[in-house]
C-alpha cells in the first residue's frame, strides 16, 4: 500500500469542518528546520516555479542558511532578477543579499550537455570518454533525447548534494525543475532515458560487437540492412560505435538514477508543488501529489501561484453588476457603471478560482497550502524576490 506524503512541517492553521480550508504551509518553518536539506520546487509550465524558487533561495540564504539555487530554466529570468550576468554550471555568489545572520546564496544554471559530459568523464576510461564524446549519436542524444533534461536535473542535484556533504558548502539546496510540459517528467526521466538504453534497439546495436560473426544470422542482417536503408549506412555506424563504447556505463547511469530517486526520497528533502489557479495547472498539481504518495516522496506543500487579488469592497458581483445596470440605463456613459463591472468580473474571477482550489482540498485535504497574489508587475530584481518570499511565508 502506498504510503502518505509526509509532511515536513505542521500546519500553522486548520480549516473548520466541513470548510474544505486546508492547512497552511508554513514556509519559514520549512526553511528554517535545519533538517530541510533540499527543497524541489515543481509543478507544470508557466506557473511560476522559477521564481519561487528564486525567492525561497533568497528568504532562507536571508535567514541564515547557507544556500545554492539550481534553475533549469532556459528564459534565464533567474539569473536577471538576482542580477547576474549569465549563470552557468558553477555557482556563482548573489550579490545584494543581506547576510547578516550568517546566510549566503549562489546561484547556477544547469547546462545540460556540460553535465552529461561530467558523467561520462568519471565513469569512463579516458579514450572510452573521448570516444564517446566525439560520437555525433552522443552529441545528439545529450543535447536534444527527449528526458536528457530533466535526467541531467538530478545528475547535477545529486552532483551538489554530494560535494555539499563533502565539505559543508552548503546547507539547503533549493531545485527549480524543468519547465516540462508534465511535472512528472522529472520523476520519469530516469527510468526513461534508462529503458532507451537498455532497450530492444540498443541491445540489437550491441549484437554484432558482442557476439562473433555467426551470430550474425540472417534475420539480424536483414533488420540491420533495413535500418541502414532508413537511417543511412554513417548514422547507422555513429549510433553502432556509441552504443558499443557506451555500453560499460549503462549499470553505471541506472544506479546513480537509483541513488539520486533514493535522495529524493530521503526526509531531508522537501517538494514543494507549485500550480497557477487555473484548472490544468491544478489538476496537474493533483496528479504530482498523488505521484510523490505513490513513491514514498516527502510533500511539503502546495503553492497556488499568481492569484487574482480580492477586489475592494462588500458588494458583491451579482450586486456590483445590478448597480451597474441601473446606472446604465440611467446614463450610458457612467464611468461609475464601468467601474462596478470591472468590479463584478473581478468578485467572479476570484469566486472562479476559489472553487478551483476548493476542488483540489477535497481530493487532498491533508496537502498544506499557501495562496501568493499576483503581483502588478514581473519580478526583475532582488526586491521583488524579497516581496514574493513574503508573501510565501504569508506576509
Amino acid at each position: 500500500m502506498a504510503s502518505r506524503p509526509r509532511s515536513r512541517t505542521g500546519p500553522r492553521t486548520t480549516g473548520s469542518p466541513g470548510t474544505h480550508e486546508p492547512p497552511v504551509l508554513d514556509v519559514d518553518a520549512l526553511l528554517d528546520d535545519p533538517g530541510t536539506g533540499i527543497v524541489v520546487c515543481t509543478g507544470s509550465g508557466g506557473v511560476g516555479k522559477t521564481t519561487t524558487s528564486a525567492a525561497l533561495a533568497l528568504r532562507a540564504a536571508e535567514r541564515g542558511r547557507k544556500v545554492v539555487v539550481l534553475t533549469i530554466d532556459p528564459a534565464r529570468r533567474l539569473a536577471q532578477s538576482m542580477g547576474i550576468e549569465e549563470l552557468d554550471n558553477t555557482p556563482r555568489p548573489v550579490q545584494g543579499v543581506d547576510t547578516a545572520a550568517g546566510g549566503r546564496l549562489d546561484a547556477m544554471m544547469l547546462d545540460m550537455k556540460r553535465t552529461f559530459d561530467e558523467v561520462v568523464l568519471s565513469q569512463a576510461t579516458p579514450e572510452k570518454a573521448r570516444q564517446i564524446l566525439e560520437n555525433p549519436f552522443y552529441v545528439a542524444l545529450s543535447s536534444s533525447f527527449a528526458g536528457t533534461q530533466e535526467y541531467m536535473a538530478m545528475e547535477k542535484l545529486g552532483q551538489i548534494h554530494r560535494a555539499a556533504q563533502a565539505d559543508g558548502s552548503y546547507d539547503l539546496i533549493v531545485v527549480d525543475t524543468p519547465p516540462s510540459r508534465s511535472a512528472l517528467d522529472f520523476l520519469d526521466a530516469p527510468e526513461r532515458l534508462s529503458s532507451f538504453l537498455d532497450g530492444r534497439f540498443i541491445r540489437l546495436l550491441l549484437a554484432p560487437a558482442r557476439g562473433p560473426a555467426r551470430m550474425m544470422t540472417a534475420g539480424l542482417s536483414l533488420v540491420t540492412g533495413a535500418l541502414t536503408k532508413v537511417l543511412g549506412a554513417q548514422v547507422l555506424r555513429d549510433m553502432q560505435t556509441f552504443v558499443t563504447a557506451f555500453d560499460t556505463l549503462f549499470g553505471g547511469f541506472r544506479a546513480r538514477a537509483e541513488k539520486t530517486f533514493a535522495l529524493l526520497q530521503n526526509e531531508r528533502t522537501a517538494f514543494v508543488v507549485v500550480a497557477a489557479p487555473e484548472p490544468d495547472a491544478l489538476r496537474e498539481a493533483a496528479y504530482f501529489v498523488d505521484r510523490l504518495s505513490e513513491d514514498a516522496m516527502p510533500l511539503a506543500g502546495l503553492v497556488v501561484n499568481r492569484a487574482s487579488p480580492s477586489p475592494t469592497g462588500a458588494l458583491s458581483a451579482d450586486e456590483a453588476m445590478a448597480a451597474a445596470s441601473r446606472l446604465r440605463d440611467a446614463d450610458p456613459s457612467s464611468l461609475t457603471a464601468g467601474l462596478l463591472r470591472l468590479h463584478a468580473d473581478r468578485s467572479r474571477l476570484v469566486e472562479r478560482e476559489a472553487r478551483l482550489r476548493s476542488r483540489f482540498t477535497a481530493a487532498h485535504p491533508d496537502v498544506a497550502t499557501t495562496v501568493v497574489p499576483a503581483l502588478a508587475g514581473d519580478v526583475h530584481d532582488l526586491e521583488g524576490l524579497r516581496q514574493v518570499g513574503a508573501l510565501l511565508a504569508g506576509g
